[in-house]
């Protein structure tokens, strides 16, 4: 059974600073597949300060939605990005060099098609999510983003 201390191990939070630094710095050209899975770098505004934060995210594609998933490494608290795009559906999303708009939207446990996209997520990530869940009792939900320019 997993819990908290069997569950395995997101990489450790230098070298996720390092991955987003680098992907930053080379403007996507090193950075999308770096740490095993694809990658993309999230851009919202603060949901206080207004100022743009930029996060890297585990991916998946769904037709034309990017689904990414606030798990926090399975933390109690979901992470500030997802509190920052639910304020704000607006956000900016960047995939290796291609950098474009999109809408967000929460698609919560209850939804139909969440048990579905969370099964993409976690053979995207290599069944992490199921781990991260078993870390914590909120319920983790999903994030589909919607090209919108």
């Amino acid at each position: 059974m997993l819990n908290r201390l069997t569950a395995p191990r997101s990489s450790p939070a230098p070298m996720l600073r390092l991955h987003k630094w680098i992907y930053t710095a080379t403007d996507g050209r090193i950075g999308p597949g770096m740490i095993g899975a694809w990658t993309l770098l999230l851009q919202t505004a603060g949901r206080r300060s207004g100022q743009r934060r930029t996060s890297a995210l585990v991916f998946a594609r769904d037709g034309e939605r990017l689904i990414v998933a606030p798990s926090n490494d399975g933390k109690d608290q979901a992470p500030g990005w997802f509190h920052n795009l639910c304020a704000n559906s607006s956000v900016e999303v960047q995939i290796g060099r291609e950098h474009f708009s999109g809408t967000a939207s929460v698609i919560s446990p209850s939804d139909p098609e969440y048990q579905r996209l969370w099964e993409l997520m976690n053979k995207t990530n290599n069944r992490r999510y199921d781990a991260y869940q078993s870390k914590t009792s909120r319920l983790i939900p999903l994030v589909a983003i919607v090209r919108t320019a």
